[in-house]
């Protein structure tokens, strides 16, 4: 079973519609109990980055997040999921992120032909041999939608990145913890591709 978080974040029935589509059976839950069952977690969302750490601060659900990591649980942030990883976020200056992950989320500088926010295709530059990349052809196109962006404070655990306007950090991986700022369940058949790889995680070891 794969539990998504429910903190009234937008986007969840996109992500469950892919895993339904992969054959994986998902819920949609805050409860404590059904989070920490669950083989594999992921985390949603679009959204405000400060409404939603109070959300994930009135459900009780922070701590559970540390939990599941905690114990190791295959644990995926999906765009706002990503960015809620880290440490804080110009979106919402003072607000502390959940801080699994040493970073910050920066906005994307306005720039010359530039459309903020970021809404589209573009190419992946994979790097440090993602788990989620297995498979994935250098260069694949994915779909992103934000007006931040990451800078990861470890290098080693940026895994593709792509451009616009700045080197965006696309996708992250350490232990146990994945995390892309692109939708894989928008991301056609390469986005399902990396889903999968993300389900498959720990299967047959």
């Amino acid at each position: 079973m794969i539990a998504l978080i429910d903190y009234d974040a937008g986007n969840t029935r996109s992500v469950e519609k892919a895993l339904n589509f992969l054959g994986e059976e998902s819920l949609l839950t805050r409860d404590r109990e059904a989070l920490l069952r669950a083989d594999k977690v992921i985390l949603p969302g679009v959204g405000n980055f400060g409404e939603a750490m109070e959300n994930l601060n009135r459900y009780g659900l922070i701590s559970v997040i540390h939990e599941i990591v905690e114990k190791k649980t295959p644990f995926l942030g999906i765009c706002l999921g990503l960015q809620l990883l880290f440490e804080e976020s110009q979106e919402a200056p003072g607000i502390p992120g959940l801080g699994i992950l040493k970073g910050k989320i920066l906005k994307i500088p306005a720039g010359e032909g530039l459309k903020i926010p970021h809404m589209g295709w573009n190419s992946l530059e994979l790097k440090n041999q993602g788990r989620l990349f297995a498979g994935i052809p250098e260069g694949a196109y994915v779909y992103f939608v934000h007006s931040y962006y990451l800078r990861a404070q470890e290098r080693e655990i940026v895994k593709a990145s792509a451009r616009y306007g700045v080197e965006i950090d696309a996708s992250v991986e350490k232990d146990n913890v994945f995390a892309c700022q692109f939708h894989p369940e928008k991301s056609s058949g390469i986005g399902l591709a990396i889903l999968k790889n993300f389900v498959d995680l720990g299967k047959g070891e």
